[in-house]
Protein backbone atom coordinates (compact mmCIF):
# COMPACT_ATOMS: atom_id res chain seq x y z
CA UNK A 1 0.00 0.00 0.00
CA UNK A 2 1.45 3.35 -0.80
CA UNK A 3 2.15 5.92 1.98
CA UNK A 4 -0.06 8.49 2.60
CA UNK A 5 -0.91 11.61 4.37
CA UNK A 6 -3.13 12.85 6.56
CA UNK A 7 -5.06 15.85 5.15
CA UNK A 8 -8.14 18.26 6.95
CA UNK A 9 -9.78 20.62 5.26
CA UNK A 10 -11.43 23.24 8.24
CA UNK A 11 -13.61 26.32 7.23
CA UNK A 12 -14.98 28.45 10.29
CA UNK A 13 -18.23 26.59 10.18
CA UNK A 14 -16.39 22.72 10.10
CA UNK A 15 -14.28 20.23 9.25
CA UNK A 16 -15.31 19.55 5.86
CA UNK A 17 -12.56 16.39 4.88
CA UNK A 18 -10.69 14.74 6.87
CA UNK A 19 -8.41 11.71 5.67
CA UNK A 20 -5.32 9.83 5.02
CA UNK A 21 -4.59 10.51 1.17
CA UNK A 22 -1.69 9.92 -1.43
CA UNK A 23 -1.25 12.56 -3.12
CA UNK A 24 -2.46 16.79 -3.18
CA UNK A 25 -2.50 19.20 -5.72
CA UNK A 26 -3.33 23.01 -4.26
CA UNK A 27 -3.75 26.33 -5.81
CA UNK A 28 -1.02 27.92 -3.48
CA UNK A 29 -0.46 31.79 -4.37
CA UNK A 30 2.34 31.35 -6.75
CA UNK A 31 0.59 28.22 -8.92
CA UNK A 32 -0.12 24.84 -8.13
CA UNK A 33 1.85 22.97 -5.46
CA UNK A 34 1.82 19.12 -5.00
CA UNK A 35 2.47 17.67 -1.84
CA UNK A 36 3.38 13.72 -1.47
CA UNK A 37 3.85 12.18 2.16
CA UNK A 38 6.71 13.30 4.29
CA UNK A 39 6.80 16.73 2.81
CA UNK A 40 9.04 19.02 3.81
CA UNK A 41 7.35 21.54 6.49
CA UNK A 42 5.34 24.53 4.75
CA UNK A 43 3.49 27.07 5.06
CA UNK A 44 1.45 28.94 2.17
CA UNK A 45 -1.46 30.83 0.85
CA UNK A 46 -4.20 29.42 -1.07
CA UNK A 47 -6.43 30.98 -3.35
CA UNK A 48 -9.42 30.35 -4.73
CA UNK A 49 -9.66 26.94 -6.72
CA UNK A 50 -9.65 23.73 -6.58
CA UNK A 51 -8.15 20.85 -4.03
CA UNK A 52 -7.10 17.95 -5.86
CA UNK A 53 -7.12 14.85 -4.00
CA UNK A 54 -5.48 11.41 -5.30
CA UNK A 55 -6.03 8.14 -3.04
CA UNK A 56 -5.54 4.98 -4.32
CA UNK A 57 -9.47 3.92 -4.34
CA UNK A 58 -10.63 7.24 -5.53
CA UNK A 59 -9.79 11.24 -6.85
CA UNK A 60 -11.81 13.82 -4.94
CA UNK A 61 -12.16 17.16 -6.49
CA UNK A 62 -13.18 19.95 -3.48
CA UNK A 63 -13.56 23.78 -4.38
CA UNK A 64 -11.97 26.01 -1.67
CA UNK A 65 -12.04 30.02 -1.54
CA UNK A 66 -8.53 31.83 0.06
CA UNK A 67 -7.34 30.36 3.14
CA UNK A 68 -3.85 28.79 3.68
CA UNK A 69 -2.19 25.77 3.85
CA UNK A 70 0.34 24.09 6.93
CA UNK A 71 1.90 20.91 5.98
CA UNK A 72 3.97 18.70 8.14
CA UNK A 73 5.70 15.28 7.35
CA UNK A 74 2.93 13.40 8.56
CA UNK A 75 -0.22 15.95 8.15
CA UNK A 76 -1.28 18.62 5.82
CA UNK A 77 -3.95 21.43 7.38
CA UNK A 78 -6.01 23.46 4.65
CA UNK A 79 -7.69 26.03 6.28
CA UNK A 80 -9.94 27.95 4.37
CA UNK A 81 -12.94 30.77 4.30
CA UNK A 82 -15.02 28.24 2.00
CA UNK A 83 -15.01 24.52 0.62
CA UNK A 84 -17.63 21.76 -0.24
CA UNK A 85 -17.46 18.19 -1.19
CA UNK A 86 -18.63 17.66 -4.77
CA UNK A 87 -21.73 16.08 -3.78
CA UNK A 88 -22.74 18.82 -1.86
CA UNK A 89 -22.43 21.30 -5.66
CA UNK A 90 -25.74 22.15 -7.59
CA UNK A 91 -24.09 22.43 -10.88
CA UNK A 92 -26.42 24.27 -12.32
CA UNK A 93 -26.49 27.08 -9.61
CA UNK A 94 -23.03 27.41 -10.06
CA UNK A 95 -23.28 27.47 -13.93
CA UNK A 96 -25.88 30.37 -13.44
CA UNK A 97 -23.36 32.01 -10.89
CA UNK A 98 -20.49 31.98 -13.32
CA UNK A 99 -22.78 33.30 -16.18
CA UNK A 100 -24.46 36.87 -13.57
CA UNK A 101 -20.53 37.05 -12.39
CA UNK A 102 -19.63 37.48 -16.10
CA UNK A 103 -21.95 39.72 -17.32
CA UNK A 104 -21.25 42.08 -13.98
CA UNK A 105 -17.76 42.26 -15.18
CA UNK A 106 -18.49 42.74 -18.48
CA UNK A 107 -20.85 45.60 -17.93
CA UNK A 108 -21.11 49.29 -18.66
CA UNK A 109 -21.62 50.48 -15.44
CA UNK A 110 -18.42 48.94 -14.02
CA UNK A 111 -18.15 52.49 -11.61
CA UNK A 112 -21.31 50.79 -10.35
CA UNK A 113 -19.92 47.28 -9.22
CA UNK A 114 -17.69 46.34 -6.81
CA UNK A 115 -14.98 44.32 -9.35
CA UNK A 116 -13.24 43.08 -6.63
CA UNK A 117 -16.61 40.89 -5.77
CA UNK A 118 -17.76 40.51 -8.68
CA UNK A 119 -13.97 38.64 -9.76
CA UNK A 120 -14.36 36.69 -6.48
CA UNK A 121 -17.95 35.29 -7.22
CA UNK A 122 -16.67 34.76 -10.73
CA UNK A 123 -13.64 32.67 -9.14
CA UNK A 124 -15.25 30.49 -6.70
CA UNK A 125 -18.40 29.77 -9.72
CA UNK A 126 -15.10 28.87 -11.66
CA UNK A 127 -14.05 26.21 -9.09
CA UNK A 128 -17.26 24.77 -8.27
CA UNK A 129 -17.79 23.86 -11.53
CA UNK A 130 -14.50 22.27 -12.25
CA UNK A 131 -14.42 20.18 -8.94
CA UNK A 132 -18.13 18.51 -10.23
CA UNK A 133 -17.97 18.84 -14.25
CA UNK A 134 -14.35 17.08 -15.18
CA UNK A 135 -14.45 19.19 -18.73
CA UNK A 136 -12.11 21.95 -18.48
CA UNK A 137 -13.68 25.65 -18.67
Amino acid sequence: MPSTIKLEIVTPENVVYSEDINVLEAPAMDGLIGILPRHAPLVTGLKTGVLQIKQVEENVRIPISDGFMEVKPEQINVVVRTAELPHEIDLERARRAKERAEKRLESDNSKQIDFARAQSALERALARIKAVDHHDL
